[in-house]
């Protein structure tokens, strides 16, 4: 069997109904692994997508907004699936606004999904592996913004900080304990998220000037770093945040 090979494990991916997360639960599915694709609404596209991947997904609707919602969907996974051997914390909002004029409505929102949920589901996560006496993978989505500190995004970036920290510590306790706990941190995307950026030309041609690579990314450039960490091909690599931006950080 290949090393890169998901056959026989099971992955909980977050915010899997569009974007990023469809691709990440797309290309585990076709690497083999049984996708519960998690979101709060439909996730007729994304089933669809693995159908014709020749995978395997099912969908859970959870509101991931509070630790107690992503819990009880993780618990109800488990209950309903089996064990869960990777857990990808893709889900996540933007708030764009001057940092003067930014609210604790918003900061706590992003705050909330991008970093507080992220948290207790990992914990949620590490409980059942340890009670199973096995191991298992994380993969936390952070950001370029983990490493810079962007325009207009303070909760956003924050939080996106926050995730590299995170992914450092729960290697730090865990990978002991056998679960690798890593993050891929993506350059700018073609999704939801960046639909403003790419709307103002300005902003928009700036960055394209500066990805050697010489465009924006689309959500299956994130998926494969995803996969490849999840798989027994990265079960020496732990504690990382792996950008992937097309060169960017380079620059």
């Amino acid at each position: 069997m290949s090393r890169f090979s998901l056959d026989g494990s099971r992955a909980f991916v977050t915010g899997a109904n569009t974007g990023i997360g469809q691709a990440i639960a797309v290309d585990l599915a076709r690497h083999g692994c049984h996708v519960i694709a998690v979101g709060r609404s439909a996730m007729d596209a994304t089933l669809a997508a693995v159908r014709q991947a020749g995978g395997r997904a099912d969908p859970l609707r959870a509101d991931l907004a509070t630790a107690a919602g992503a819990q009880d969907a993780f618990a109800a996974a488990l209950t309903r699936f089996g064990p869960i051997d990777t857990l990808v914390n893709n889900a996540g909002i933007i708030r764009r606004a001057d940092s003067i004029e930014l609210t604790e409505t918003d900061w706590d929102a992003v705050m909330d999904i991008n970093l507080k949920t992220v948290f207790f589901l990992s914990q949620a996560f590490a409980r059942a592996r340890f009670a199973a006496g096995t191991g298992g993978s994380i993969v936390n989505i952070a950001s370029l913004l983990s490493f810079q500190g962007g325009i207009r995004v303070a909760a956003y970036a924050a939080s996106k900080s926050g995730i590299a920290g995170l992914t450092r510590t729960l290697s730090n306790e865990w990978s002991t304990m056998g679960i690798t706990v890593n993050a891929v941190a993506p350059g700018y995307v073609v999704t939801a998220n960046t639909e403003a950026l790419r709307a103002d030309p300005s902003r928009s041609r700036a960055i394209l000037e500066r990805i050697p690579i010489g465009r924006w990314a689309i959500p299956e450039d994130i998926a494969g770093a995803v996969t490849f960490l999840a798989s027994p091909a990265a079960r020496y690599v732990t504690g990382i945040t792996l950008p992937v931006d097309g060169g960017w950080l380079g620059r």
